[in-house]
């Protein structure tokens, strides 16, 4: 009897170890794409300070996104019960929700640089559609630190009581971008927000409107 080496007795990978080897780091890659060029656009610019201001805008509409495609995943699923692709949004939510995060901080990161002077900053902060933004960044703070499962576990109740403010930051993030430029930017806050708002008056009437059976 010969011995074969351990290379060739071990199994081969199945098709589900390799999603666990790229779950959820592809995920990840694929979420940091958009915010990897920017940052490459920004580092290559001949004009790295006129880059920053161009990309500070575009940093923000993808967190928007983020976070209307992470509330999208309930109503989503009640509309189109069985469907694969809102209960991959479902199980993606919290991703969902701390890559909307993550686009914020770039977008806020950027606008400090933009700003650049401290006074330049205080001095926006009355302005409607700044103390907007700022508000439902720092909601978003909170909702990224406790998205790890281990605080999910220790909060219990209170971590979906928590990520209800998830609403307060997406109406502030509208509100923001709806009158950035002197309401320049109500077209796109329709077309994105547009759907948000449709699904989530379904959910409503859903629960609150449909016919309740009759007990005997």
């Amino acid at each position: 009897m010969t011995l074969q080496s351990p290379i060739e007795t071990a199994p081969a990978p199945t098709p589900s170890l390799l999603r666990r080897l790229l779950y959820p780091y592809g995920l990840w890659a694929l979420f940091a794409l958009p915010g990897v060029a920017m940052t490459v656009a920004i580092f290559i610019s001949a004009t790295p300070a006129t880059m920053i201001h161009e990309m500070i805008h575009p940093a923000g509409e993808f967190s928007a996104r983020f976070l209307i495609v992470a509330m999208m995943a309930t109503p989503l699923a009640m509309l189109l019960r069985g469907w694969r692709g809102p209960q991959w949004m479902k199980k993606n939510r919290r991703y969902l929700g701390v890559a909307a995060f993550g686009y914020a901080l770039l977008h806020t990161v950027l606008y400090l640089i933009d700003r650049a002077t401290l006074d330049s900053v205080l001095s926006d902060l009355p302005k409607f559609d700044i103390w907007t933004g700022w508000v439902a960044f720092l909601i978003f703070v909170p909702l990224a630190i406790t998205s790890h499962d281990w605080f999910v576990r220790r909060m219990g109740t209170w971590w979906k009581g928590l990520q209800r403010w998830t609403y307060a930051a997406a109406v502030l993030t509208l509100a923001h971008w709806a009158t950035l430029n002197d309401w320049g930017g109500v077209a796109p806050v329709l077309i994105h927000f547009g759907p948000l708002f449709a699904l989530e008056t379904y959910r409503i009437c859903y629960w609150y409107l449909r016919p309740r059976p009759t007990s005997a």
